[in-house]
C-alpha cells in the first residue's frame, strides 16, 4: 500500500468529516447518554466506508443513469431533517425530565438508535457529497494504483473520527446532569437540523 497516498486520504477525510453537522450532532447526543454508543459508531463509520467505496469505484457517473436518484434522497434528507429539528426544539422548549436522560428525551432502543444513525448517514446529501462525490473524485486522482489507499485512509479517518467524538462525548455526561445544559444543546441541534433543512430546500427549488 502507498502509504503516503493512506495518510493523504485520511488527512482530506479529517478535513471533511471534523465539521460539527447531523451525522455527529447525533452521535454527540448518543455518546453524552452512553446510549447505544458503540452500535451508532460502528452503523456512521461503516456507512461512511460504503460511501466512500462507492465514489471510489466511480458510482458517481450513476447519476447520469438515475437522474431523479439525488432529487428523491434530498427530499427524503429534508423531511428527516426538519422532523428531527422540530423533535429538538420541542425538547428544548418543553423539557420532560430533570436529569441526564430526561432531558435529552426518551431513551431509544437498539433498533430505533441504529434506524437513526443509518438515515443521517444515507439521506443526508451533504455525507453524499463529501464522502461519494468529493472523496470518491480526489481517490479517482490518484489513478489506479493509488485510488484505493487513499480510501482506506479516508474510511481510517471516518473511524477514528467517530470514535474519538463518541468518547469525548461521555467525558461531558456529568455536564448534561444540568437541565439547562440539555436545553441548550437541544435549541442547537434543533437550529442546525432546520437549517440544513431549509438550506438544502433552496438549492433544490434553485436547481
Amino acid at each position: 500500500m502507498n502509504t503516503s497516498t493512506y495518510f493523504l486520504g485520511m488527512a482530506a477525510s479529517a478535513g471533511l468529516i471534523m465539521a460539527i453537522g447531523a451525522q455527529n450532532a447525533f452521535i454527540l447526543r448518543q455518546g453524552v447518554r452512553r446510549e447505544h454508543v458503540a452500535a451508532v459508531v460502528a452503523v456512521c463509520a461503516v456507512s461512511d466506508a460504503a460511501l466512500i467505496a462507492l465514489g471510489t469505484a466511480g458510482i458517481g457517473a450513476a447519476s447520469a443513469v438515475f437522474p431523479l436518484a439525488i432529487p428523491l434522497m434530498t427530499v427524503a434528507g429534508i423531511l428527516f431533517l426538519s422532523v428531527y429539528g422540530l423533535q429538538a426544539a420541542r425538547r428544548a422548549w418543553r423539557p420532560t425530565g430533570d436529569g441526564l436522560h430526561g432531558h435529552g428525551g426518551a431513551a431509544l432502543t437498539l433498533r430505533s438508535a441504529l434506524l437513526q444513525a443509518a438515515a443521517f448517514s444515507w439521506l443526508n446529501p451533504h455525507a453524499w457529497l463529501d464522502t461519494t462525490v468529493l472523496l470518491g473524485s480526489l481517490a479517482n486522482a490518484q489513478g489506479d494504483a493509488g485510488r484505493w489507499a487513499f480510501a482506506a485512509g479516508a474510511m481510517t479517518s471516518s473511524l477514528l473520527w467517530f470514535t474519538v467524538l463518541a468518547w469525548a462525548a461521555g467525558r461531558l455526561a456529568p455536564l448534561f446532569r444540568r437541565p439547562h445544559t440539555w436545553r441548550v444543546f437541544d435549541a442547537g441541534v434543533a437550529m442546525m437540523m432546520i437549517a440544513l433543512a431549509g438550506g438544502l430546500t433552496m438549492q433544490t427549488l434553485k436547481g
